[in-house]
């Protein structure tokens, strides 16, 4: 099984404001055009933007929708110690932007952010 990349899906609508795109979506896009390897070794899932996000709600249950998020494969051994992922609902998480970042630049070999 691979790792999970939960990202909102860009152009949608809030309180009738849009197109939108989602700022901490942003910088892990940029990240998965720069290495596109990256596509290979975890699965990217685009949600739409309304709520209940049903693929979240099943997993982590429905407190925690909000994106991006990332959730770890079963059994994934994270290489560096120090990156402490959160446990939600069984799943070991990580559920902001810079942590996903730097969660994919050390376990997949990839340069890190300066």
């Amino acid at each position: 099984m691979k790792d999970q990349l939960y990202l909102l899906k860009p152009g949608f609508k809030n309180a009738g404001l849009g197109p939108l795109y989602c700022s901490d979506s942003t910088p892990i896009e940029g990240m998965l055009s720069f290495f596109p390897k990256l596509r290979e070794v975890i699965d990217v899932h685009y949600l739409e933007f309304p709520r209940p996000r049903a693929a979240l709600v099943s997993l982590l249950g429905e407190h925690h929708q909000s994106l991006p998020v990332l959730v770890l494969a079963e059994g994934r051994k994270v290489k560096d110690k120090n990156m402490k992922p959160v446990t939600i609902e069984g799943h070991r998480v990580f559920a902001d932007e810079r942590s996903i970042r730097s969660y994919l630049s050390v376990q997949y070999d990839f340069p890190q952010a300066s």
